[in-house]
């Protein structure tokens, strides 16, 4: 039972309760019971209108719908008469107009005499004999259906950059699905998505309809024509899409750049002219186009009269998603009638970072710095490549930078590449710089300084000389620092005395100890046979290390 019947049937026992009628046989002045059977809302078919559908049920248990006729009419006037619908077998309890009794105007051998709108009537009778007339079930919508034919927007092109919408119009007429043509109505369209109206356009006596040119800025169109009406003789909306992808203008640009390697921040200036091949290499005028370096982003520009473009780019550091580094300049048109492309090779070097991490100044003189060579902002390719670092150093720190080492290595995968640079050197200030290459560019690292303090031994003396063999030999000196702008006594330092014998090639250590307070060195040995004897001192925390002259003693 449809939910409406329910709740009437529920007020009726509510109304009889309270005016304390009994439950029982109803009398000859009661009202009729209602009927089980229900009939739902009578809808058009909109693909041939000329037929409807409606659905019908019955709540009596165990019973059926066994009929379900109509009428359509016109006030008072019946217009067709169905006797019996068929049931739709996929879906039980809807029921429509047999193909056969599809309804048709009279010119078509129907019973409808115009277009127009029509009530239709239902009724619906159960297999328990229970029946329902539902007045104005529903309007048999009998109007023509509104259809946009062969809707084209023409091949905008280089020489004519418009779209050119055109198509036609008809009316499909219910029962007979003949078209006829819908004159004199305004057909609009529209860019993709309708959010930009593009015209409207009038259709003549045959639907047909040529809108006014419509100027694009790009051979990519997209359109849909629009038409909608709600009349007496004509209702819904058609529509219909149309895609060009027009045609292009083949072209030739030769280019070139002034540098062939540009690290971050340097500037390159790419120029070039763009002809018309089918034009004898004629020269293109205020075509735009974009230039590129590497994967960074494109700077826009547009030819003279003579075709001819200059564009200046800033290189940046920058890789692509393989890690790769970015390389190479290109120039392509952005006028999509109009197309070029062409490319060179340009070696965009990635930002390098170059780091002190320690250094050791010996007291060889032997100078040692330790470095780290990595990007500041992302790990190194997979692919190494070799890389240059020298060492240099500046009378102050800040200018005059002059090369004393260098080292050659590869960098890792794993970003940071530790190495090693050396020198022979005294002391002062220091930096690393790593050589730009087509792989990363030039970096300095912070300024350091080292020193140590020189030393000296003077005043050497071997005695006796001559001396008897196994007598004892004195050697004696003064060991200094240099300090306070002078030479002074360096006291309490470990030094030793190395003796080579006539004939060798080889110092050994003979004796050991202190210098005294003033830096004053005295200690003795054994001769044992001639040779020359030193001595040495090997410095500390502070102090170069330093070894005297050699001192001959004869021994007899």
């Amino acid at each position: 039972m449809r939910s409406d019947l329910r709740r009437l049937s529920a007020v009726s026992l509510v109304t009889a309760l309270t005016l304390g009628a009994a439950v029982g046989p109803a009398f000859a002045e009661d009202a009729p019971a209602a009927s089980p059977v229900g009939i739902g809302r009578a809808l058009t078919n909109d693909a041939q209108r000329g037929t409807f559908k409606v659905t019908a049920w019955t709540d009596a248990p165990q019973a059926t719908v066994t009929s379900v006729s109509a009428k359509v009419r016109q006030g008072d006037t019946v217009l067709a008469e169905i006797p019996a619908l068929e049931e739709n077998t996929a879906s039980r309890g809807t029921f429509a107009l047999p193909e056969a009794s599809t309804l048709k105007l009279t010119e078509d051998g129907g019973t409808i005499p115009s277009l127009g709108k029509y009530a239709i009537d239902v009724t619906a009778t159960d297999s328990l004999g229970n029946t329902v007339t539902r007045s104005d079930a529903g309007t048999l919508d009998f109007t023509l259906k509104p259809r946009l034919g062969d809707f084209t927007i023409g091949n905008p092109s280089w020489t004519d950059r418009n779209l050119h919408p055109k198509g036609s119009l008809f009316g499909v007429q219910p029962g007979s699905g003949d078209e006829v043509p819908l004159s004199g109505r305004t057909v609009s369209y529209e860019s993709t998505g309708g959010s930009t109206t593009l015209g409207s356009a009038v259709t003549d006596e045959t639907g047909a309809f040529a809108g006014e040119a419509v100027p694009v800025a790009t051979r990519y169109s997209y359109a849909e024509a629009r038409f909608t009406e709600d009349s007496a003789q004509v209702h819904g909306t058609a529509t219909y899409n149309a895609y060009t992808s027009g045609s292009e203008k083949w072209s030739t640009v030769t280019a070139s750049a002034d540098k062939a390697r540009a690290e971050s921040g340097e500037t390159v200036t790419i120029t070039g002219q763009v002809t018309d091949p089918a034009a004898n290499g004629a020269p293109l005028a205020d075509i735009p186009l974009s230039a590129r370096l590497g994967g960074g982003l494109p700077k826009t520009v547009r030819t003279d009269a003579e075709g001819r473009f200059s564009v200046q780019l800033v290189a940046a550091p920058g890789r692509d998603a393989n890690g790769s580094t970015w390389s190479g300049w290109s120039v392509q048109s952005t006028d999509s009638f109009v197309t070029f492309y062409t490319s060179g090779s340009l070696a965009l070097p990635s930002d390098s970072l170059t780091s002190v991490v320690g250094y050791k100044l010996g007291t060889d003189a032997r100078l040692s710095v330790y470095g780290e060579l990595r990007s500041p902002y992302q790990s190194w390719t997979s692919t190494s490549s070799q890389q240059t670092v020298v060492l240099e150093q500046s009378p102050d720190g800040q200018t005059g930078w002059k090369q004393i080492a260098s080292t050659n290595f590869y960098n890792h995968n794993e970003g940071r590449t530790p190495f090693v640079a050396a020198a022979w050197n005294k002391g002062g200030w220091f930096r690393l710089r790593h050589v730009a290459n087509d792989y990363f560019g030039a970096s300095v690292s912070k300024p350091f300084y080292v020193v140590r303090t020189e030393s000296r031994v003077t005043g050497l003396k071997a005695s006796p000389d001559p001396v008897a063999k196994g007598s004892a030999i004195t050697v004696t000196g003064s060991l200094q620092h240099y300090t306070s702008g002078a030479w002074r006594g360096l006291g309490s330092q470990s030094v030793s005395v190395w003796y080579k014998k006539w004939g060798t090639t080889t110092w050994k250590q003979v004796a050991s100890g202190k210098s005294s307070s003033t830096g004053a060195v005295s200690l003795k040995t054994t001769a044992t046979a001639d040779g020359w004897y030193q001595i040495r001192y090997y410095g500390d925390g502070t102090h170069f290390q330093t070894f005297s002259g050699q001192d001959w003693v004869d021994v007899r």
